[in-house]
């Protein structure tokens, strides 16, 4: 199952460790089968709000992914960006193949009282 790493990062002025950050990061998660999906382009925002940069990079599962974030290889530069940009980021699972959310619904819908669903 694919795992993604996801990152909202703050919006930062220019500095050289950015750059580099950003000219090394792909030969730290490539050995891992990662590769970016989203990379700092523009997005909309449709509800609340999202400021910052968006990051996605998708690996073959969270393990690789996990093996990433804690490999010496990222470790080395993590501080080039988090130094100079704050943010959130986050190690996420995907869905399964032939994922079916009306499971969720249905589980959901097992842990209310009969009258609060409506049925």
């Amino acid at each position: 199952m694919s795992a993604y790493a996801i990152a909202n990062l703050r919006a930062a002025d220019p500095h050289p460790e950015i750059a580099e950050y950003i000219e090394r990061i792909t030969a730290t998660f490539e050995p891992y089968g990662g590769r970016f999906l989203v990379h700092a382009t523009q997005h909309e925002v449709k509800e609340g709000s999202w400021p910052g940069n968006v990051v996605v990079i998708g690996f073959p599962g969270l393990a690789e992914a996990r093996d990433w974030w804690d490999s010496p290889a990222y470790q080395e530069i993590a501080p080039l960006r988090s130094r100079h940009i704050e943010g959130d980021i986050i190690l996420i699972d995907g869905v399964p193949d032939g994922y079916d959310p009306a499971s969720t619904a249905k589980a959901i819908r097992a842990t209310l009282p009969p009258a609060a669903d409506g049925r």
